[in-house]
Protein backbone atom coordinates (compact mmCIF):
# COMPACT_ATOMS: atom_id res chain seq x y z
CA UNK A 1 0.00 0.00 0.00
CA UNK A 2 1.07 3.25 -0.69
CA UNK A 3 0.41 6.82 0.88
CA UNK A 4 0.46 9.47 -0.41
CA UNK A 5 1.21 12.75 2.02
CA UNK A 6 0.67 16.34 1.43
CA UNK A 7 2.28 18.36 4.43
CA UNK A 8 1.34 21.97 4.60
CA UNK A 9 4.19 23.74 5.66
CA UNK A 10 6.64 20.37 4.77
CA UNK A 11 9.59 21.47 6.73
CA UNK A 12 10.43 20.73 9.43
CA UNK A 13 7.51 18.34 9.94
CA UNK A 14 7.90 15.37 6.88
CA UNK A 15 11.09 14.06 9.04
CA UNK A 16 9.13 14.11 12.42
CA UNK A 17 6.25 12.39 10.33
CA UNK A 18 8.13 9.96 8.68
CA UNK A 19 9.54 8.96 12.13
CA UNK A 20 6.34 8.45 13.33
CA UNK A 21 5.58 6.26 10.78
CA UNK A 22 8.42 4.09 10.51
CA UNK A 23 7.34 2.97 14.43
CA UNK A 24 3.94 1.85 13.19
CA UNK A 25 5.41 -0.60 10.31
CA UNK A 26 5.71 1.72 7.28
CA UNK A 27 8.52 0.35 5.66
CA UNK A 28 10.27 3.12 3.33
CA UNK A 29 9.21 6.19 1.92
CA UNK A 30 10.05 8.81 -0.67
CA UNK A 31 10.43 12.20 -0.92
CA UNK A 32 8.27 14.43 -3.31
CA UNK A 33 8.16 18.44 -3.40
CA UNK A 34 4.94 18.36 -1.39
CA UNK A 35 5.76 15.68 0.68
CA UNK A 36 6.34 12.34 1.01
CA UNK A 37 4.78 8.79 0.11
CA UNK A 38 4.86 6.01 2.36
CA UNK A 39 4.91 2.07 1.56
CA UNK A 40 3.39 -0.51 3.98
CA UNK A 41 2.10 -4.26 3.47
CA UNK A 42 -1.71 -4.11 2.89
CA UNK A 43 -2.38 -6.38 5.82
CA UNK A 44 -0.29 -4.79 8.11
CA UNK A 45 -1.76 -0.98 7.50
CA UNK A 46 -3.70 -0.22 10.51
CA UNK A 47 -5.86 3.04 10.04
CA UNK A 48 -7.04 3.81 13.42
CA UNK A 49 -2.75 3.40 14.59
CA UNK A 50 -2.03 5.61 11.53
CA UNK A 51 -4.00 8.19 12.44
CA UNK A 52 -3.64 8.27 15.85
CA UNK A 53 0.24 9.11 15.27
CA UNK A 54 1.05 12.44 17.21
CA UNK A 55 1.65 14.94 14.30
CA UNK A 56 -2.15 15.04 13.64
CA UNK A 57 -2.45 17.03 17.29
CA UNK A 58 -0.09 19.71 16.15
CA UNK A 59 -1.84 22.65 15.39
CA UNK A 60 -0.77 25.20 12.17
CA UNK A 61 -0.18 21.98 10.11
CA UNK A 62 -2.43 20.88 7.23
CA UNK A 63 -2.13 17.02 6.43
CA UNK A 64 -3.57 15.69 3.25
CA UNK A 65 -3.90 11.78 2.29
CA UNK A 66 -4.78 9.50 0.32
CA UNK A 67 -3.76 5.90 -0.37
CA UNK A 68 -2.89 3.53 -3.39
CA UNK A 69 -3.05 -0.49 -3.75
CA UNK A 70 0.61 -1.43 -5.47
CA UNK A 71 -0.29 -4.29 -7.67
CA UNK A 72 2.67 -6.55 -6.97
CA UNK A 73 5.51 -6.42 -9.84
CA UNK A 74 9.59 -7.58 -10.21
CA UNK A 75 10.55 -5.00 -7.96
CA UNK A 76 14.31 -5.78 -8.46
CA UNK A 77 14.00 -5.31 -12.17
CA UNK A 78 11.91 -2.20 -11.62
CA UNK A 79 14.85 -0.87 -9.01
CA UNK A 80 17.41 -1.66 -11.48
CA UNK A 81 16.23 0.12 -14.13
CA UNK A 82 16.32 3.33 -11.99
CA UNK A 83 19.44 3.04 -10.34
CA UNK A 84 22.05 4.57 -12.97
CA UNK A 85 25.88 4.60 -12.29
CA UNK A 86 27.40 7.93 -11.11
CA UNK A 87 30.48 9.49 -12.14
CA UNK A 88 32.34 12.16 -9.92
CA UNK A 89 34.75 14.21 -11.94
CA UNK A 90 36.32 12.32 -14.98
CA UNK A 91 38.45 10.20 -12.63
CA UNK A 92 35.60 7.66 -10.25
CA UNK A 93 32.65 6.12 -11.15
CA UNK A 94 30.47 4.16 -8.75
CA UNK A 95 27.97 1.57 -10.31
CA UNK A 96 25.83 -1.53 -9.00
CA UNK A 97 27.30 -5.15 -10.44
CA UNK A 98 24.58 -5.24 -12.75
CA UNK A 99 26.07 -2.31 -14.83
CA UNK A 100 28.35 -2.55 -17.43
CA UNK A 101 31.84 -1.63 -16.65
CA UNK A 102 33.04 1.87 -16.46
CA UNK A 103 35.87 3.41 -17.76
CA UNK A 104 37.40 5.83 -14.88
CA UNK A 105 40.78 5.64 -13.41
CA UNK A 106 38.49 4.59 -10.07
CA UNK A 107 36.03 2.35 -10.84
CA UNK A 108 33.81 1.74 -7.69
CA UNK A 109 31.39 -1.67 -7.58
CA UNK A 110 28.36 -1.28 -4.88
CA UNK A 111 25.70 -3.21 -3.97
CA UNK A 112 23.44 -0.89 -2.13
CA UNK A 113 21.23 -2.88 0.56
CA UNK A 114 19.78 -1.69 3.61
CA UNK A 115 23.14 0.93 4.12
CA UNK A 116 23.76 4.31 2.63
CA UNK A 117 26.98 5.19 0.23
CA UNK A 118 25.55 4.17 -3.03
CA UNK A 119 27.56 7.47 -4.27
CA UNK A 120 23.96 9.29 -5.30
CA UNK A 121 23.35 11.49 -2.44
CA UNK A 122 25.63 15.47 -2.38
CA UNK A 123 27.66 14.65 0.46
CA UNK A 124 28.77 10.99 -0.52
CA UNK A 125 30.04 12.99 -3.75
CA UNK A 126 31.80 16.05 -2.42
CA UNK A 127 33.58 13.70 -0.06
CA UNK A 128 35.20 11.64 -2.81
CA UNK A 129 35.53 14.42 -4.89
CA UNK A 130 38.00 15.37 -1.89
CA UNK A 131 39.58 12.19 -1.26
CA UNK A 132 40.34 12.27 -4.97
CA UNK A 133 42.54 14.75 -4.55
CA UNK A 134 44.63 13.79 -1.36
CA UNK A 135 47.83 11.65 -1.02
CA UNK A 136 46.54 8.55 0.26
CA UNK A 137 49.53 6.29 -0.81
CA UNK A 138 50.70 4.08 2.30
CA UNK A 139 48.10 5.91 4.84
CA UNK A 140 46.13 4.46 7.65
CA UNK A 141 42.68 5.82 7.32
CA UNK A 142 39.58 5.63 8.88
CA UNK A 143 36.47 5.38 7.61
CA UNK A 144 33.35 6.73 10.70
CA UNK A 145 30.10 5.79 9.58
CA UNK A 146 31.10 3.53 6.50
CA UNK A 147 27.46 2.70 5.02
CA UNK A 148 28.44 0.56 2.13
CA UNK A 149 32.00 1.40 2.41
CA UNK A 150 32.43 2.82 -0.57
CA UNK A 151 34.48 6.18 1.00
CA UNK A 152 37.30 2.99 2.34
CA UNK A 153 37.54 1.55 -0.89
CA UNK A 154 38.40 4.65 -2.56
CA UNK A 155 40.90 4.99 -0.36
CA UNK A 156 42.00 1.66 -0.43
CA UNK A 157 41.82 1.90 -4.24
CA UNK A 158 44.48 5.16 -4.09
CA UNK A 159 46.82 3.34 -2.23
CA UNK A 160 46.12 3.09 1.93
CA UNK A 161 47.98 0.81 3.29
CA UNK A 162 45.45 -0.09 6.00
CA UNK A 163 41.59 0.98 6.06
CA UNK A 164 38.74 0.64 8.90
CA UNK A 165 35.61 0.99 8.40
CA UNK A 166 32.90 1.30 11.48
CA UNK A 167 29.61 1.94 11.27
CA UNK A 168 27.08 1.00 13.97
CA UNK A 169 24.51 -0.98 11.99
CA UNK A 170 25.32 -4.82 11.33
CA UNK A 171 23.48 -4.14 8.01
CA UNK A 172 26.33 -1.87 6.98
CA UNK A 173 29.09 -3.70 8.57
CA UNK A 174 27.31 -7.12 6.11
CA UNK A 175 27.36 -4.84 3.22
CA UNK A 176 30.63 -3.43 3.39
CA UNK A 177 31.82 -7.08 3.52
CA UNK A 178 30.12 -7.96 0.19
CA UNK A 179 31.16 -4.72 -1.44
CA UNK A 180 34.96 -4.87 -0.73
CA UNK A 181 34.93 -8.02 -2.01
CA UNK A 182 33.41 -6.89 -5.37
CA UNK A 183 36.24 -4.57 -5.50
CA UNK A 184 39.07 -6.89 -4.29
CA UNK A 185 40.16 -5.27 -1.38
CA UNK A 186 42.03 -6.98 0.93
CA UNK A 187 43.16 -3.69 3.43
CA UNK A 188 40.19 -2.94 4.64
CA UNK A 189 38.38 -4.49 7.88
CA UNK A 190 35.22 -3.58 9.14
CA UNK A 191 34.25 -3.39 12.51
CA UNK A 192 30.88 -3.04 14.39
CA UNK A 193 30.62 -0.18 17.14
CA UNK A 194 29.42 3.24 17.20
CA UNK A 195 32.34 5.10 18.77
CA UNK A 196 35.44 5.80 17.68
CA UNK A 197 38.49 3.07 18.15
CA UNK A 198 40.77 5.44 20.56
CA UNK A 199 43.35 2.62 20.85
CA UNK A 200 44.13 3.16 17.45
CA UNK A 201 46.11 6.07 15.40
CA UNK A 202 45.21 7.29 11.50
CA UNK A 203 47.06 9.24 8.75
CA UNK A 204 43.34 10.12 7.51
CA UNK A 205 39.64 10.00 9.18
CA UNK A 206 36.38 10.25 6.70
CA UNK A 207 33.48 10.99 8.77
CA UNK A 208 30.04 11.61 6.56
CA UNK A 209 27.77 11.07 9.61
CA UNK A 210 25.31 14.05 10.74
CA UNK A 211 26.43 17.01 12.57
CA UNK A 212 24.85 15.96 15.96
CA UNK A 213 27.29 13.10 15.83
CA UNK A 214 30.72 14.74 14.39
CA UNK A 215 30.67 17.66 17.07
CA UNK A 216 30.53 14.48 19.60
CA UNK A 217 33.75 12.56 17.77
CA UNK A 218 35.48 15.64 16.41
CA UNK A 219 37.28 15.39 19.89
CA UNK A 220 38.26 11.96 19.49
CA UNK A 221 39.58 12.40 15.73
CA UNK A 222 41.60 14.96 16.98
CA UNK A 223 42.75 12.15 19.55
CA UNK A 224 43.87 9.50 16.95
CA UNK A 225 44.77 11.46 14.16
CA UNK A 226 48.75 12.04 13.58
CA UNK A 227 49.93 15.55 13.59
CA UNK A 228 49.88 16.75 9.89
CA UNK A 229 46.73 13.88 9.25
CA UNK A 230 44.02 14.80 7.31
CA UNK A 231 40.12 15.14 8.58
CA UNK A 232 37.36 15.10 6.16
CA UNK A 233 33.52 15.80 7.19
CA UNK A 234 30.34 15.68 5.81
CA UNK A 235 27.12 15.01 6.88
CA UNK A 236 25.86 18.62 7.53
CA UNK A 237 24.13 21.41 6.03
CA UNK A 238 25.83 24.88 5.22
CA UNK A 239 24.14 26.66 8.02
CA UNK A 240 26.48 24.75 10.64
CA UNK A 241 29.67 24.66 9.11
CA UNK A 242 30.81 27.77 11.35
CA UNK A 243 30.14 25.85 14.44
CA UNK A 244 31.68 22.80 12.65
CA UNK A 245 34.99 24.92 11.72
CA UNK A 246 35.22 26.35 15.21
CA UNK A 247 35.08 23.09 17.06
CA UNK A 248 37.37 21.71 14.72
CA UNK A 249 39.96 24.62 15.22
CA UNK A 250 38.89 24.39 18.87
CA UNK A 251 40.63 20.85 19.03
CA UNK A 252 43.52 21.75 16.96
CA UNK A 253 42.73 21.10 13.14
CA UNK A 254 43.10 23.72 10.79
CA UNK A 255 40.57 24.60 8.22
CA UNK A 256 41.67 23.85 4.42
CA UNK A 257 38.47 23.88 2.22
CA UNK A 258 35.18 23.09 1.45
CA UNK A 259 32.70 22.34 -1.06
CA UNK A 260 28.93 23.11 -1.25
CA UNK A 261 26.19 21.36 -3.26
CA UNK A 262 22.61 21.31 -2.91
CA UNK A 263 23.21 22.93 0.54
CA UNK A 264 24.81 20.18 2.02
CA UNK A 265 28.90 20.72 2.90
CA UNK A 266 31.76 18.46 2.82
CA UNK A 267 34.55 20.09 4.73
CA UNK A 268 38.50 19.46 4.56
CA UNK A 269 41.06 19.81 7.75
CA UNK A 270 44.69 18.98 8.92
CA UNK A 271 46.04 18.32 12.02
CA UNK A 272 48.17 20.94 13.32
Amino acid sequence: MEIDIRLTPKDPWRDVMVAQMGLIGFESFVNVPYGFKAYIPEKDFRKKDFSQIDIFDVKGIKIDWETKIIAPQNWNLQWEKNYLPIRVGDRCSVRADFHPPENAEFEIVITPKMSFGTGHHETTQMMISILLDLNCKNKSVLDMGSGTGVLGILAEKKGAKAVLAVDNDPWCVENTHENLRLNHCHKTKTELKNIVPLKNTFDMVLANINSNVLLEQIGDYGHILFPGGDLLLSGFYVEDLGMIKNTCEGEGFRFISNLEKKNWVAAYFTKK
